[in-house]
C-alpha cells in the first residue's frame, strides 16, 4: 500500500481504526462512512503532499498501519465533528500547508493566528520593530481568501473620524452623518481588519475600540450621546492588531490593560541568523550569498549585544532594515556603502570614541576587511598634534 494512505473501516456513520472506537477528523467523513455502510465496503483515503485528500470506496482490508497519518486525522472521541465544523477543523489542522515560504514563523504560532482568525477571535501580534508582524498579518489575510481591511492607528490624528465618521452640512441635504471605512469594514461578514500600530495610537481610539473588541458586546457607538445608534460587528469578522512593547519604543503608549485583555496575543520572535539569511537569499537570490550572510551576522550580533546588562547600543538591525540593506546589495552598492547610507544614521554619534556609531563600525569592519581611518569611525578628521616649543 502507498505510504500516503489509509483504509479506514466504518462504525455507526463514523470512519473507525482497527479497533473500532477512534473517529477521524475527514471532510465529508459521514457521508463517505454511509457510503461505504450502504456498499458494504471500507474507505480509502490517499493525502496528497499539498495536505488535500482524495478518498473513494475499496474492497482492501482495513489498514491503519500508517501511524503520521493516523496522527495527522484522528479525533479520541466517540462524536465526531460532521459538515462545516468538520472541515474547518481540518483546514485548522493542515493550515501549515498553505504557510507561505517567506513568512518565518513556527507551524504552531502560525496554526495558532489561523484557527484565531478563523475563529473570529482578535489576536495581537508583539515583538521588536521588523521582525515581521505586519507580515504575518498579511500574509494570513491572502492565506484564509477573505475581505480585508487596513487601518494604521500609529498615524491616526483624528481618532473619531478615522474609526466613526464625520458629520457634514450641506445646503442641499442638511445635516447628514458620513460613516468611516472602519464602520464599513466592521459590517463585513468573515472580514479581516488589520490594526497596525495599536500601541502608538490615540487613548480615544482605545475608548471607541472598547465595545467593539469585547466578544460579549461587538458593537461601535457613533456617538457619546445616550440612546445613540451604534453599529453591530458582521459575524465571523476577526481583527488583528501588531504592537511594539517595551521600554525601546518611546513613541509607543502604555497599553490599556483593558485592550490588551480583549486580545490573544501571538509573540513574533527575531529571525535567527540562518533563518534571516535564508529569508534574504530567497527576496533577492541575484545577491551573492556570501555578502547575505554577512548582512545576516551583522544584524544578529547588534541583537545579541542590545539584550547584554551593559549593551553597547539602545537598538538592533531589524529584519527589515537587512531587507533594505541587501536590496541595495542588488542594486549594486557595496557593503560599506549600504551600512553607510542604511545602518549607521541608526545609531547615535553621541560620545565619540564609546559612541553606538562607532561600536556599529567596528562591526560592520569585520565583516568588510578593511581598517576604517578615525575621520570614518568618529565622523572627524584626526586633529594635528601641536609641536611643543
Amino acid at each position: 500500500m502507498n505510504r500516503r494512505t489509509i483504509i479506514l473501516g466504518t462504525n455507526q456513520g463514523t470512519l473507525v481504526d482497527l479497533n473500532g472506537t477512534t473517529t477521524f477528523n475527514i471532510p465529508n467523513a459521514r457521508n463517505l462512512a454511509k457510503e461505504a455502510e450502504s456498499k458494504k465496503r471500507n474507505v480509502r483515503i490517499y493525502v496528497k503532499t499539498d495536505g488535500t485528500l482524495e478518498t473513494g470506496m475499496t474492497n482492501a482490508p482495513v489498514d491503519t498501519t500508517n501511524v503520521d497519518l493516523l496522527e495527522e486525522f484522528k479525533v479520541n472521541r466517540k462524536v465526531e465533528a460532521v459538515g462545516p465544523e468538520a472541515e474547518l477543523m481540518s483546514f485548522i489542522h493542515n493550515s501549515p500547508n498553505i504557510k507561505p515560504d517567506l513568512l518565518k514563523l513556527s507551524d504552531i504560532k502560525w496554526k495558532y493566528l489561523v484557527r484565531s482568525a478563523v475563529r473570529a477571535k482578535n489576536i495581537m501580534m508583539t515583538g521588536p520593530a521588523g521582525c515581521g508582524k505586519t507580515m504575518a498579518a498579511k500574509a494570513l489575510v491572502e492565506a484564509l481568501d477573505r475581505p480585508h481591511f487596513y487601518f494604521n492607528l500609529g498615524a491616526t490624528q483624528d481618532p473619531r473620524a478615522t474609526l466613526i465618521g464625520n458629520t457634514h452640512f450641506s445646503k442641499e441635504e442638511g445635516t447628514y452623518f458620513s460613516k468611516s471605512a472602519f464602520v464599513t469594514a466592521i459590517q463585513t461578514k468573515d472580514s479581516v481588519i488589520l490594526l497596525d500600530e495599536i500601541s502608538r495610537a490615540h487613548p480615544e481610539a482605545w475608548n471607541i475600540l472598547m465595545t467593539v473588541l469585547d466578544q460579549g458586546q461587538r458593537y461601535l457607538r457613533l456617538d457619546e450621546a445616550e440612546g445613540a445608534p451604534t453599529v453591530e460587528v458582521a459575524e465571523g469578522v476577526s481583527f488583528i492588531a501588531t504592537a511594539n512593547i517595551g521600554n525601546e519604543y518611546t513613541s509607543t503608549r502604555v497599553m490599556d490593560r483593558a485592550i490588551m485583555d480583549r486580545f490573544t496575543i501571538i509573540e513574533m520572535d527575531p529571525l535567527s541568523k540562518d533563518e534571516e539569511a535564508d529569508l534574504l537569499q530567497k527576496m533577492y537570490p541575484a545577491v551573492d550569498m556570501e555578502l547575505i550572510e554577512k548582512v545576516s551576522e551583522i544584524g544578529y550580533l547588534t541583537r545579541s549585544e542590545v539584550k547584554k546588562d551593559t549593551a553597547r547600543i539602545s537598538t538592533s538591525i531589524s529584519t527589515r532594515l537587512n531587507v533594505e540593506i541587501t536590496s541595495l546589495l542588488q542594486d549594486g552598492f557595496t557593503l560599506p556603502e549600504a551600512a553607510e547610507v542604511a545602518i549607521y544614521p541608526f545609531f547615535s554619534e553621541d560620545g565619540g570614541m564609546d559612541s553606538e556609531r562607532t561600536f556599529i563600525k567596528q562591526i560592520v569592519q569585520k565583516f568588510t576587511g578593511t581598517e576604517a581611518t578615525e575621520e570614518e569611525l568618529f565622523g572627524q578628521e584626526k586633529e594635528d598634534e601641536t609641536p611643543a616649543f
